[in-house]
């Protein structure tokens, strides 16, 4: 079990990047008082969280009711993880993350960036929703499920570090 937790800890980092996350939430939020941003913060890990746990739990049926067999979600998810990959290695996921986090702030009136873009689509954004529901499908029984859920929300709690230690960080 304890290999199962390491496993879906260390794919679901890797996806969710909380590291790579940090600067562009002290970007997106270097105007706000910081009990503003950590308030950012926190709301938007809570509603990443959510939106994972919700597809960890349902995502199945969900696919189900819209007729999209698990294999094919799997064939998708995986060439998904692939080409995250193969941004990673070459630094342009951060480039583009860098560069959306630019459009939001010149864009007026964003006050509250903690649904859209932290929550919604840089936590959980499809790689990260195609690795829970990928992660939660090869789970066999209640444990496997359990440690599946623990490692989501210990790197959830380690984004929220990040977020949160992002503003001092980047002075």
């Amino acid at each position: 079990m304890l290999e199962l937790f390491i496993s879906a800890f260390v794919t679901l980092f890797v996806v969710i990047d909380p590291p790579g996350c940090a600067p562009i939430f002290a970007g997106l939020t270097s105007t706000a008082p910081p009990a503003a941003a950590r308030h950012m913060a926190v709301r938007a890990c809570l509603i990443a969280t959510m939106i994972l746990l919700v597809f960890a739990l349902f995502g199945e049926k969900l696919l189900g009711a819209l007729h999209i067999e698990l294999n094919s979600f799997r064939i998708a998810g995986g060439i998904m993880l692939f080409l995250i990959a193969i941004d990673m290695v070459f630094e342009k996921r951060t480039e583009r993350r860098e560069k959306r986090a630019e459009e939001v702030r010149t864009a007026a009136e964003v006050d509250d960036v903690s649904v859209f873009p932290l929550a919604i689509p840089m936590i959980a954004g499809p790689g990260s929703i195609a690795t829970i529901m990928l992660l939660m499908s090869r789970a066999q029984g209640t444990e496997a499920t359990l440690m599946i859920l623990a490692a989501l929300v210990a790197v959830m709690f380690l984004c929220l570090a990040a977020l949160m230690a992002a503003g001092p960080i980047m002075r």
